[in-house]
Parts: C-alpha cells; structure tokens; sequence
C-alpha cells in the first residue's frame, strides 16, 4: 500500500503479482456449549497484556469443564467512541454473525453472568504463542482473506496481528472483537496484504444471507439485544455492500487504517 513500510510476511505477494482467489475452505460453525452458557464459572486468573479486565476461566456443568475467556463489563476501559459497558456485548455479536456466516473462526461466545457481574464469555483457544498474523500469513492466506472480509463487515477497529492464534487444531481463529460494530466507519487492521483480490460468488452469498438474517428473523433477534437499532443497520448495510463487492478493497486514505500497536 502506498505509505505503508510494514515488512511484508514471507511468502505473501508483492502488489500487482496475482494471487489465488479466496476459496471457502474449512471453516466452523460451532454453537455454544451448555458448559459455557450456564456452568458454574470459577476465575483461574488474569491474563496477560489486555487492555480490559480479562481472565481465564473454568466453567464446569456436573462432570463437564471447559476452559474459558471470562471479560467482565466492569472491568472494561472507557473509550470515547464506544457507549461504555458495551463491549462485552460487541464480543457476542462477532461470534453471532461468524456463526451465520460459516467464517471466519470466532469462539463459541456467550453474555452471562459470573464472579465479576456479566461479561462475554468465550471458548478458550490452546494457540501457538509464538505465531500471529505477521508469521501465519503466508501459509493460511485463504483464512485471511476471509478474516479481512469478516472484519470489514463488522467493522472491526483493532484487529491486532495477535488477534489472530494457529490453534492446537491447526486452525486459524480469530479473538477480540469488543471494538466492532460502530456506526461510523472504523476498520483498522493489519491485514492489507490481501487489498484486490476477488472475493468469489459463494462468499457473497454468504453475505447476502447475513444481510437478510440481519433485517429479520433470529439473526436480527439475537443480534438486537447485544447491539442498538443504529448498529443493526449500519451492519446490515456494510453486509450487503460487502456482497456487492468484486475484490477486497484497499484502505482509505483518509483516516488510519491500522492499529497500534500492530501486534
């Protein structure tokens, strides 16, 4: 991109040299579990390098225990572009319309109640620490490109390098999703790389079924309560656009297109 003086991953081709179009692939349609939705949840912890108040959990349903992401609304930091105690909710409604999409993979995310009051509470992902987006992406570019797709439509304004985890499963998933879904348009991402390739027809169809999903029907009834009627909208307008798009598009040059910091 012009401006841009990131190195660009190993692998990963130079602009204007062709790539393969983004295919389908394996992606995942998992539901929340019963464990995750109402088990007892007892805090193990507190993560690492997050800016909110986040924590490793265990969830445990009679003989069943999953490990989970526990972030609470009160532990949330107050950011002057999002209506406070709302993030929580924003990290449920990604899962949501991952779900409904089939892609990208989003962990099974539920707003619940816990030791801290309520908060998301997501599948937690054994990952590779090592790798992130900037080391995976040469070798996952079919994933990512669906990711930038995804991140467009919600809307994503922090998607971070280590956002993205190579999962125990040899998977690509994708966390931290509490600054979406914004009325205004806010995308900034460090996946650019991917800037004019074509998005195919199943893809689109996809969106185009997201957006119906979003205007009506259980799709629109979950997503209403865990985002204002505003947002709805403005979702089921960039899905719609979305599906009418030939190629990924490139950033605009107007505002900041990446986070910081990238990883």
């Amino acid at each position: 991109m012009p401006g841009d003086e990131r190195p660009r991953p190993a692998g990963v081709s130079e602009p204007g040299r062709p790539r393969a179009p983004i295919a389908r692939g394996r992606v995942s349609r998992a539901e929340v579990s019963e464990v995750l939705r109402s088990g007892t949840l007892e805090v193990l912890g507190l993560l690492p390098n997050a800016s909110n108040g986040t924590f490793l959990a265990r969830a445990a349903l009679e003989s069943e225990k999953e490990l989970a992401v526990y972030k609470p609304r009160r532990g949330e930091t107050p950011l002057w572009d999002f209506p406070d105690g709302t993030l929580c909710s924003r990290e449920v409604a990604a899962y949501v319309v991952a779900r409904t999409l089939g892609w990208p993979d989003v962990p099974p995310t539920v707003l619940r109640d816990g030791p801290y009051g309520v908060g998301s509470v997501q599948t937690f992902v054994r990952f590779d620490p090592e790798e992130h987006y900037f080391t995976l992406a040469d070798r996952f570019p079919d994933d990512f490109r669906r990711i930038a797709l995804f991140d467009l439509v919600v809307n994503n304004a922090d998607r971070k390098g280590g956002h993205c985890l190579l999962g125990e499963d040899g998977r690509i998933h994708v966390v931290d999703h509490g600054v979406c879904f914004s009325v205004e348009p806010k995308v900034r991402t460090v996946i650019w790389d991917f800037a004019g390739d074509p998005i195919p027809s199943p893809l689109r169809e996809d969106l185009r079924r997201l957006t119906k999903g979003v205007r009506s029907g259980p799709v629109r009834t979950e997503l209403q309560a865990l985002l204002d009627g505003a947002e709805l909208e403005a979702l089921a307008a960039r899905a719609d656009a979305a599906a009418r798009l030939d190629r990924l598009p490139s950033p605009d040059t107007d505002r900041r297109p990446f986070p910081w910091p990238p990883i």
